[in-house]
């Protein structure tokens, strides 16, 4: 079956492609700073349970009561670009959603359960004594899961060509595990994660908790240890996950596309530099050089979902109907939205040195 036959056609847009296209790359990445610093953070806060000693115990126990806080960043912070990519890609994204839709329904009762078990970790810490490493890594694992539910349907929703497995197995329950793409995309997006949010955890501790500085200095040396060799680790899944592209997508980054090819060599030198300045434990300059690598990595994304989708599909060409009235309502929410987190975060944070 041609699956160019199986794609539903595209809702009319209510403004120019390039809008929506602006702001989902504007707000992803954002969604995925708070993604890192959630799993980071996590992931800092088991390994420390694991360490002997006050200081790392207190890590454990600081980087428990700002999880909760994280957790919702991401999920909020997920919001917005998720809409875009429905508004650009919605007829693919609703048929890939569909197809794989009982484990899509679950991400909800996984959240909520890995959400109410972050605030046991926190609010329970001290009572719950050495099961409290069970329950955060318990966290871990549901949001892991969550993540590999969401790379299966980004996966197939730009494998159209995947779509026509449903006439075999209609209830809902299909992966997309036949994509060579996919463990590679996954674990490249979850060590870098991971990585990041070991740099989350070195900066939280060096400047939230200096008033301890056994403890920052603690959550310092293993954020950069964890941040330094996670990142060595990621340039290599990331060749991995290069390789396994179709070569027409794979040869674009390597010298057939200008751009893509510029996003390659930038990310790597941004890769190379954030990796010196992690073995050195420099972490403002790494944390500047992260801020600039993942909008580099989420331009290459792009780059990779446009190749896949060439054939089938290209945004461009859908009509557009321009209604501004919407827009304007996100923009000005958006703006209001940003302020009031700024405050919140303000008042938190001055919260915290009172204590």
């Amino acid at each position: 079956m041609n699956p160019a036959n199986l794609i539903p056609v595209a809702d009319t847009l209510t403004a120019p492609n390039g809008w929506f296209q602006f702001f989902l790359m504007l707000t992803f990445p954002l969604h995925l700073f708070a993604m890192n610093a959630m799993l980071g953070a996590g992931l800092v806060a088991f390994i420390s349970h694991l360490y002997p000693g006050r200081a790392y115990r207190e890590l454990s126990h600081e980087l428990a009561k700002v999880l909760p806080f994280l957790v919702a960043f991401t999920v909020n912070l997920g919001v917005a670009p998720l809409l875009f990519v429905n508004v650009i890609y919605g007829h693919l994204l609703y048929s890939s959603t569909v197809l794989m839709g009982l484990f899509w329904l679950a991400v909800i009762p996984l959240l909520i359960i890995a959400y109410y078990l972050a605030y046991i970790y926190d609010f329970r810490f001290k009572r719950l004594g050495n099961l409290a490493m069970f329950v955060l890594l318990t966290v871990l694992v549901l949001l892991l899961t969550i993540g590999f539910i969401f790379s299966n349907n980004m996966s197939m929703m730009i494998s159209p060509v995947s779509w026509s497995r449903w006439f075999a197995t209609p209830g809902g329950t299909l992966l997309n595990l036949v994509d060579p793409t996919l463990w590679p995309r996954y674990l490249h997006i979850i060590t870098g994660a991971l990585a990041v949010g070991g740099l989350f955890s070195a900066l939280y501790a060096t400047t939230i908790l200096k008033s301890d500085p056994e403890v920052a200095e603690a959550g310092r040396k293993l954020g950069m240890q964890l941040f330094s060799w996670l990142t060595l680790l990621q340039l290599g899944i990331g060749t991995w996950f290069l390789l396994t592209l179709p070569k027409t997508t794979m040869y674009r980054f390597m010298g057939g596309g200008p751009i893509a090819t510029a996003l390659l060599i930038a990310g790597i030198l941004l890769a190379v530099a954030t990796l010196i300045s992690g073995f050195k434990r420099l972490v403002l300059p790494a944390f500047w050089l992260i801020l600039v690598l993942v909008y580099v990595m989420s331009f290459m994304r792009d780059v990779v979902r446009g190749n896949f989708l060439a054939p089938y599909f290209n945004p461009v060409t859908v009509p557009v109907q321009v209604q501004w009235t919407p827009l304007i309502f996100f923009l000005t929410t958006l703006v209001l939205g940003g302020g009031v987190v700024i405050w919140m975060l303000v008042k938190l944070k001055n919260a915290k040195k009172a204590c």
